[in-house]
């Protein structure tokens, strides 16, 4: 497989792949081109997911149309909706999986402590490489912030990330023997998304690992 580049536009790519042939029918920039490449190895569907999760991350619910998401990801609009018939559906999936994907990295805090790990400091990092490492919030969080404005089934999603999350934390705060486990799980949670975005607003990283020391 190749790309040849001339004057900012992909020319030439691999008859074997249709998603690289859409780069040369829809004539895309370069800077598209990359971003394409990058999701080779994601079906449509997943590339879709993860160009909304970005915007998302980056100014909320509102902060994407499907134009914008096709053109990303090099195809057409009316095959957006193939997959997502209403942004109201792509966002509670994008939810959804967040929420799947979040709880799936930190694995069972009861677990994590009986390796030795406070699992509260697992949880922690997860937060704190989201902010430094890739530069964003927290994709439930920002949700939460709009909940009143979001679609039913998109609020729902951000619920269950919350329940989830808060569960998650009872039973690390249990392992690691709290009188309150449930009201230190709040605690915990509010902590974290409150710090990530003052140190968001005031674009100084300094506030979260104030309050995360």
């Amino acid at each position: 497989m190749w790309i040849k580049h001339g004057e900012n536009t992909v020319k030439r790519v691999s008859e074997n792949n249709e998603n690289m042939l859409l780069l040369v029918n829809n004539n895309l920039p370069v800077d598209n081109a990359v971003t394409l490449l990058g999701n080779m190895k994601m079906t449509k569907k997943e590339a879709l997911l993860k160009a909304a999760e970005n915007k998302v991350r980056q100014g909320g619910y509102s902060n994407f149309s499907f134009r914008e998401l096709a053109n990303e990801v090099g195809i057409k609009s009316a095959s957006v909706h193939y997959h997502f018939p209403t942004k109201a559906d792509l966002g509670a999936e994008l939810a959804h999986q967040y929420t799947n994907s979040f709880l799936a990295a930190l694995g069972d805090p009861a677990n994590i402590k009986a390796s030795g790990i406070n699992p509260i400091d697992v949880y922690t990092q997860l937060f704190r490489s989201a902010l430094i490492t890739d530069d964003k919030m927290c994709l439930c969080g920002l949700l939460g912030a709009q909940s009143e404005s979001l679609p039913d089934k998109v609020r729902l999603e951000v619920k269950r990330f919350f329940n989830e999350n808060l569960t998650w934390l009872t039973v690390a705060h249990t392992a690691n023997g709290e009188q309150d486990p449930a009201q230190a799980a709040v605690v915990t949670i509010s902590l974290l998304e409150g710090a990530m975005m003052i140190s968001k607003a005031l674009n100084d990283h300094s506030y979260f690992e104030t309050v995360t020391q």
